[in-house]
């Protein structure tokens, strides 16, 4: 015995005199991850990057910028981005329609003339609206890999093109359907509009206020100590692609730049959640960004893009404007976007409500990296290394009327508190009808802690639990839309087992 405790003893001065282990880092997992999708995906070279906060928090490198040269890829390595392009033509659009020079309800036509002579497929068709060619709703047929060398078309060649008119693959306004010729026609609009390139527009309008000024719609003309050159893996070896220039189509896709400059663009994003007061420093309106997020109809199921680790998960999507949203069933509503192209790879998924994006970018053909991208988002959050979603602040009317739902309950009477209920409240259920229901809940689970606080779900509704000594409740309050706001519905269920 005295052996014993004397082992004990020193094992407890040992265990004080170590020092406290260091908190696990999430990262480790997250480059693992890109690590061997980089690995397994032959890829040259890749950079990832999380945004949050407001700023680029971590950044991995994997892998050299181009086969000559050697040059690791580092944080201000530029690469193509290729579709993620879109969300910069789709911004630049909504700038244009806040400065009244674009409605987007209007026919595409308005703005491109050389559409006016087009054949529609049926009599009924409608004009395509610049808001269908936003969420591919053009009618036009998909042309990813088409669409991805058109990109140095000359102008007057895609005039040319324009004016000839163009097959489509159903009726404007009926399917959705991704098409890169929809978003040339966007650049088109936003060259006509505003007088100038597109690609001089965007990056006057976005580009420059957010000091990225490593970005641009000309690869060449960037210090080719910076590129990563593009490659694709054919017959079990790197082939380079070839450099394709600046032109008519790079409004879908021509956009390069590196991690460090692609943050400042995400944590701009970012920043426009959630709605509230103060200054909006712009250079777009925060409500305008908030846009990006707004779909149209035709939304549809997809699996969570994912490639080892992670639980399937199907999530609801639609195609908003030069984004993907998606509501993922763990991760709550996210932005998306992949960027495909000859040498090059790349994908971007944002969680709004979060605070927080990831992003990648390869220089190999089609590389895809969503699944790493995805993979990481759910590491992060089952490491609890994600924020919460933001909640709302409760407003003073649902603060009020909780305490007097609170009330209700102790007093076991919706009389106690006529003043706080909406015209229709007892109009629903009488007042009999509450007494015995109160009666009967009570029964059930005893006395409850009202202590605990509410969960805004909206400035006029919000949900919250007791805890109670037979049991526990589930509640619901939603106010009226009156001045002052009043209860309409309260909602106190019993959890079951």
């Amino acid at each position: 015995m005295v052996r014993t405790s004397l082992l004990f003893a020193l094992s407890l001065i040992v265990a004080t005199a170590l020092p406290a282990a260091e908190p696990a880092n999430p990262y480790a997992a997250t480059d693992r991850i890109f690590e061997e999708y980089a690995l397994d995906a032959h890829i040259p070279g890749l950079v990832y990057g999380v945004v949050s906060d407001g700023k680029l928090v971590h950044v991995g490198t994997f892998g050299i910028q181009d086969l000559e040269s050697k040059r690791p890829v580092n944080a201000d390595t530029l690469f193509r981005i290729a579709s993620m392009t879109k969300a910069f033509t789709a911004l630049t659009v909504l700038k244009l329609r806040d400065d009244g020079r674009i409605r987007l309800d209007a026919p595409a036509e308005t703005y491109v003339p050389e559409m006016r002579g087009w054949k529609y497929p049926t009599e009924d068709s409608p004009r395509i609206l610049v808001r269908d060619l936003l969420s591919h709703v053009g009618g036009f047929v998909t042309d990813d890999t088409w669409g991805d060398r058109q990109t140095p078309m000359a102008e007057d060649d895609f005039t040319r093109l324009l004016r000839e008119g163009v097959p489509f693959t159903r009726a404007p306004g009926t399917a959705y359907e991704y098409s890169n010729l929809g978003y040339a026609l966007l650049g088109r609009i936003v060259t006509n509009v505003s007088k100038q390139n597109f690609a001089a527009t965007i990056t006057q309008t976005l580009l420059k206020p957010l000091g990225m000024d490593s970005s641009g719609f000309v690869a060449a003309a960037a210090p080719a100590e910076r590129r990563a050159l593009g490659y694709r893996w054919e017959d079990d070896a790197w082939k380079p692609e070839p450099l394709l220039g600046p032109g008519a189509f790079g409004a879908m896709g021509g956009l390069q730049t590196s991690a460090n400059d692609y943050s400042k663009w995400l944590a701009y994003l970012l920043s426009a959640w959630p709605a509230r007061d103060g200054a909006d420093s712009g250079p777009v309106k925060r409500a305008t960004v908030r846009e990006l997020s707004e779909g149209l109809n035709f939304p549809t199921l997809r699996p969570r893009p994912a490639r080892t680790g992670t639980a399937p998960a199907q999530q609801a999507i639609t195609y908003a404007k030069g984004m993907i949203v998606a509501i993922d069933p763990e991760l709550g509503f996210t932005m998306s976007h992949g960027g495909g192209y000859p040498g090059y790879g790349s994908h971007v998924m944002l969680m709004p409500n979060r605070g927080v994006a990831i992003f990648a970018m390869a220089n190999r053909t089609y590389a895809g990296p969503s699944a790493p991208a995805w993979d990481a988002a759910v590491s992060l959050l089952k490491a609890g290394a994600l924020p919460d979603e933001r909640t709302r602040a409760v407003s003073t009317e649902l603060a009020a009327s909780y305490r007097a739902a609170i009330d209700i309950y102790k007093s076991g009477s919706i009389e106690h508190n006529p003043d706080a209920l909406a015209m229709n409240f007892l109009l629903d259920r009488d007042a009999a009808a509450w007494a015995r229901e109160l009666k009967k809940l009570k029964a059930q689970v005893g006395d409850c802690d009202t202590s605990a606080p509410i969960t805004a779900t909206g400035g006029l509704a919000a949900s919250f639990n007791w805890r109670c000594s037979h049991g526990r409740v589930r509640g619901g309050l939603l106010l009226a839309p009156t001045r002052p706001p009043k209860i309409q519905s309260l909602s106190l269920t019993p959890v079951q087992p």
